[in-house]
């Protein structure tokens, strides 16, 4: 699963509060979050789901796929 999922499901919230909070439409955080979309590097989107999740690192991270919470290798 990509990180964007386990940040926000370690946060405690929907896939709509998330796209709420981000302005980011609901439909494009889910597919994002299922790896059906991928946005290219330096995207909008990316930034405004990072600051949303008060994720500090490189926004492309959210992306990365992870297991347990733990990048994979």
């Amino acid at each position: 699963m990509r990180r964007l999922r386990v940040l926000r499901e370690q946060a405690g919230i929907s896939g709509f509060e998330l796209a709420r909070s981000s302005r980011v439409n609901p439909s494009d955080g889910s597919a994002i979050e299922l790896g059906r979309r991928t946005p290219p590097a330096g995207s909008v989107i990316l930034d405004r789901l990072a600051k949303a999740l008060d994720f500090a690192g490189d926004p492309t991270a959210l992306l990365e796929e992870v297991d347990n919470g733990k990048a994979a290798s």
